[in-house]
């Protein structure tokens, strides 16, 4: 494999992203640290860490990269069957770590361990306290039953990773996410890193790299949408 760029943990600058390997696509750097200020670099430039325990912190920049366009979200007939069957109730950051020690635990049971460790977790909570990182929560009889956490830059929200304890509400988390972006933002999307068929299911595209990052820096300076509520809608 290619030598990378190793970022000094006391300060370091990132790579363009243009710089990132083919083969593992994306990968750009290793090195630095998960500060809050770090973080909050990486992602207005499309760059995010990913790694396992026990190495050390990789940072990558994929080409293509996978995004959803609110106005394009699936919604599956059982989808909407499923949403209008059960009263669902949206929060948003009433239990942000909660969100995230989920999503780290649903992974850790389903896969040999999960990028999401305790290093993570306390940097992206310092994230949230910080204003910079959400959560929005699906509930169900006054129990948390799913949802996601990410990132919010400009009007572009830069999904982490989602969980669900009940069937759907995963799906309904971000099938709620693409409405309340598409209510209060202009040409905002949702960042979701790397392709999967989950995500092409619920309506995600590839597309270049060079074309994100364009888009990224037209929205990363617009105001924050994020919202203290939300009442789920019915579609």
């Amino acid at each position: 494999m290619p030598a990378i760029p190793y970022l000094n943990p006391k300060g370091f600058n990132f790579p363009d992203p243009k710089a990132a390997l083919r083969d593992p696509s994306g990968l750009l750097a290793y090195g630095g640290n998960l500060q809050p200020a770090s973080l909050i670099a990486a992602y207005q430039k499309g760059i995010f860490p990913w790694y396992e325990e026990n190495q050390p912190i990789l940072w990558w920049s994929p080409n293509p990269r996978s995004i959803i366009y609110p106005n394009d979200i699936k919604i599956s007939r059982s989808l909407k069957k499923a949403i209008r069957s059960c009263p669902w109730e949206i929060r948003i950051n009433t239990q942000f770590r909660s969100v995230i020690r989920n999503c780290a635990e649903l992974r850790r049971n389903n896969q040999d361990g999960t990028w999401i460790n305790d290093n993570m977790m306390s940097s992206y909570v310092d994230l949230h306290l910080a204003g910079f990182a959400h959560s929005l929560e699906v509930w169900q009889e006054n129990n948390l039953v799913g949802g996601l956490y990410g990132i919010l830059v400009g009007n572009v929200f830069c999904g982490e990773s989602m969980f669900s304890l009940k069937p759907n509400a995963s799906k309904i988390a971000l099938v709620q996410l693409a409405f309340l972006m598409k209510k209060l933002t202009k040409n905002g999307f949702i960042d979701c890193q790397i392709q999967n068929d989950h995500l092409m299911s619920m309506g995600s595209v590839n597309i270049p790299r060079k074309e994100f990052l364009s888009k990224l820096k037209t929205l990363k300076d617009e105001a924050d949408f994020w919202p203290s509520h939300w009442q789920c809608i019915i579609p």
